[in-house]
């Protein structure tokens, strides 16, 4: 057997992780982040952490793990440690249905009764924003929905995630062709700047969107956002256990205003996690509005 075969199997044996470091790692998580990874799901952390340990040079999960407690590097590679443990997959215009309710049931209404109060201010809350896609999406249609109405408006999108690497993209706002696989040619014709092969994002729908990095585990850094009409979270409570998850939901409930309209993804339900909200039932999408 040559030595570089011995030294590769001698590192993939390195490189497993125990049920102990497993357990550290994954209590680490939850109390860092809220997100849960259940005792099947193993091998995600495993394969994950896997390139964090080549690159810090460190021989075991144990190690890595020491690391996250101890070394003077810790608060940078707690960043690089949730960049890796959660899923960045979005797209703008995902999930048309649930868009469609929002640009003409819940977001007329809600502009309705602000300017019944004669109180022209908007803020939404993006949960969880990833590479900025939602957000953006969000601030497209409003364009739309307001059109030359829109420069009486005080709006604000707030979008917020874990991983600071996202929210870099996010503010760059260049995408692929990729990104806007799910977006009508109109919308990319009306929004975006063609540069080569990227997209970028104009100007004005920038303008109404704020990028910042959140711990939604973290009570006072959620109490800090500014309360909204409209709180989107769409496949974000998916990553978090029942406790967390009733957490989360709590969080918004008190973030949104009497009748606010919480957003999550279609696969997500409230069931047996709150009673608070009023589930709305609409054609291919269930949107939840706060009871006063």
């Amino acid at each position: 057997m040559s030595s570089l075969f011995s030294k590769t199997i001698s590192l993939r044996k390195e490189l497993k992780i125990s049920d102990l470091e497993f357990t550290q790692l994954r209590d680490f998580i939850y109390e860092q982040a809220g997100i849960f990874i259940a005792a099947n799901r193993k091998y995600l952390l495993e394969n994950r952490l896997a390139n964090r340990l080549k690159e810090l040079n460190l021989k075991s999960f144990g190690e890595y793990y020491s690391y996250l407690q101890y070394d003077p590097g810790r608060k940078a590679e707690l960043n690089k440690l949730f960049e890796v443990i959660t899923t960045n997959e979005t797209s703008f215009y995902r999930n048309p249905p649930q868009l469609k309710v929002f640009q003409t049931k819940v977001l007329p209404a809600v502009l309705d009764e602000l300017r019944k109060k004669r109180r022209k201010r908007l803020r939404i809350w993006s949960a969880g924003c990833s590479t900025g896609e939602e957000p953006y999406t969000l601030s497209m249609i409003i364009h739309d929905v307001l059109g030359s109405e829109l420069s009486s408006w005080d709006i604000k999108i707030t979008a917020n995630d874990l991983s600071e690497r996202v929210l870099k993209s996010a503010r760059r706002a260049v995408y692929s062709e990729y990104s806007l696989r799910t977006t009508p040619k109109p919308i990319i014709a009306k929004y975006f700047d063609k540069d080569g092969k990227q997209y970028k994002v104009k100007p004005s729908v920038k303008k109404l969107v704020s990028f910042g990095q959140i711990n939604l585990s973290d009570r006072m850094q959620v109490k800090r956002v500014e309360r909204s009409e409209i709180v989107f979270c769409r496949n974000v409570i998916i990553y978090f256990d029942e406790d967390m998850k009733k957490k989360v939901i709590n969080a918004y409930y008190d973030n949104l205003v009497p009748g606010g309209y919480l957003i999550i993804g279609h696969s997500e339900s409230l069931h047996n996690i709150t009673r608070a909200f009023k589930p709305v039932h609409h054609p291919g999408a269930i949107i939840y509005q706060k009871l006063e």
